[in-house]
């Protein structure tokens, strides 16, 4: 896709300040003559995250096609329309969108939105309409109907999952479930009801939680993502920690952060290449040098997904009779992170990574990262201007 115009980003910038989820498309000349687009990986992705439709499960062919219901939005009006998704039997079969009717609604290389909401796929031309005039309009239009709509469901669940914040708060201290890092955000999760597990998508109805100890300058954790295999030189985690790690007790480890900024004890550095847009780990050893790789679009993916709406929640550690509680103490409420400020802040080091990898005794390699992490007061680099709630007023 090409790089937005001031004006687009603006414009994208104030729909995601009204909590407005959405992916982007750029319909070519040759697309709309042909009534055919790409289906990039952010829309993919975007489609997949939202239970809307899983690509690499579908079947090549017209058989295999799947309609959804969609509405194009115009400054006054809805066209009720159709979109396909399908992969064609020809090459190699490339995944498709068409949004029926887009022709008469878009020029070549205009920037599309995609806004799933309530079962319905919405797309507005990004480049053609003014959205912060429809939206602080004090007349009524289907973009700002829309957007009223989205923030309605959206500050329902938080206020919500606010609530039952403060009730917790208010029953005192509670008591930890382990002795381990984790165990502030176990505890609060299991206090919640939220079942614990490895799932990428967010905690509580579309909220992701993220509880850190208040005393401790900690890094805050934004996500795990390993590396892409097939563009890396090593293949595996196994690999990694063969290089790089390190006897400590009776364990094969290699706990470490890498950074853009310096090179780590182990040699180990980051680096963005914007050209072919990737972030790239390099060692000093000259028989290995770059050894593994990210691509900047499937961090932004993530980043987007993980951290969509979020409750950074505080905790202060309180010990008694030597056992360690929690008091949940205070909230910090951030939505729609922006993917392009993630490649400053890493550039800038204030985002770095983890690696956690371990051989077991039985020989097997456990990997709890990559970890991408932010550093304390940070957030507001990151996310648009965020909301602070204390649990106990």
């Amino acid at each position: 896709m090409r790089k937005l115009t001031k004006a687009e980003q603006k414009k994208l910038k104030y729909l995601t300040q009204n909590s407005v989820s959405l992916t982007l498309i750029q319909p070519t000349e040759t697309g709309l003559h042909k009534s055919i687009m790409d289906a990039t990986g952010p829309v993919r992705n975007y489609l997949k995250s939202n239970d809307v439709h899983d690509y690499s499960s579908q079947g090549q062919g017209k058989k295999h096609k799947v309609l959804l219901d969609s509405f194009i939005i115009k400054e006054n009006k809805l066209l009720k329309k159709k979109t396909s998704l399908y992969r064609p039997k020809s090459k190699d079969g490339d995944p498709r969108i068409w949004v029926y009717g887009l022709k008469s609604h878009a020029a070549p290389d205009d920037i599309i939105g995609l806004i799933w909401f309530n079962n319905i796929l919405y797309t507005l031309n990004l480049t053609q309409l003014d959205v912060k005039i429809l939206i602080d309009s004090s007349y009524s239009n289907p973009l700002k109907e829309l957007v009223q709509e989205i923030n309605e469901i959206s500050n329902s669940v938080a206020e919500e999952l606010l609530l039952k914040l403060r009730k917790l708060a208010e029953s005192g201290p509670i008591k930890s479930l382990l002795d381990a890092d984790t165990s502030v955000g176990r505890t609060l999760e299991t206090a919640l009801g939220i079942d614990i597990n490895s799932s990428k998508k967010p905690d509580y109805k579309g909220i992701e939680l993220k509880s850190f100890r208040a005393n401790k300058g900690n890094r805050k954790n934004l996500f795990a993502q390993v590396p892409n295999w097939e563009l890396s030189k090593f293949k595996s985690s196994e690999e990694i920690l063969d290089a790089f790690g390190y006897k400590r007790g009776d364990d094969f480890k290699l706990y470490c952060t890498v950074s853009t900024k310096t090179r780590n004890s182990q040699g180990l550095k980051l680096r963005i290449d914007d050209d072919i847009e990737q972030l790239i780990e390099n060692s000093d050893k000259k028989e290995i040098g770059d050894f593994v790789v990210w691509t900047l679009e499937k961090l932004h993916n993530r980043l987007l997904t993980k951290h969509n709406e979020t409750f950074w929640i505080s905790a202060e550690t309180v010990i008694h009779d030597g056992i360690k509680y929690f008091n949940y103490t205070s909230v910090e409420h951030t939505r729609k992170p922006i993917p392009s400020q993630f490649d400053i802040l890493l550039d800038q080091g204030l985002i770095t990574l983890d690696h956690l990898i371990k051989r077991t005794p039985n020989g097997s390699v456990r990997e709890k990262g990559p970890l991408f992490k932010i550093k304390p007061n940070s957030l507001e680099l990151l996310f648009p201007p965020s909301r602070s709630y204390y649990l106990l007023e």
